[in-house]
């Protein structure tokens, strides 16, 4: 069974052309080893350097198997120094029914 997921993530002050590219590469390194389906990823913004992306892993356990693979861990390493992992009910879009995003 697949897991879609839905990140939302926060450039840190000055970080945001890194955060976009570290964000571009992300599905890219993830279907490298296979992790993750090849349904479509939606990739959106929103104010205050705001970043949402919506992709699905091919399983639980490629999901649990991912931080093992060192590339993997290294990319999410450089992804939390040049951004905050935020949970998606603390960004004010999420307060709303339906909540809006600009794509990229």
């Amino acid at each position: 069974m697949s897991i879609l997921v839905i990140c939302s993530y926060k450039a840190k002050p000055g970080r945001e052309a890194e955060t976009r590219r570290l964000i571009d590469s992300h599905v890219t390194l993830l279907r490298k080893h296979d992790l993750i389906t090849p349904r479509e990823v939606v990739r959106a913004t929103g104010p205050d350097s705001v970043f949402v992306e919506i992709f699905e892993w091919a399983s639980e356990e490629k999901s649990r198997s991912a931080p093992g693979i060192p590339e993997i861990g290294a990319h999410w390493k450089a992804m939390a120094e040049a951004m905050d992992f935020v949970p998606l009910g603390s960004l004010a879009e999420a307060q709303h029914p339906f909540a809006h995003f600009i794509t990229d």
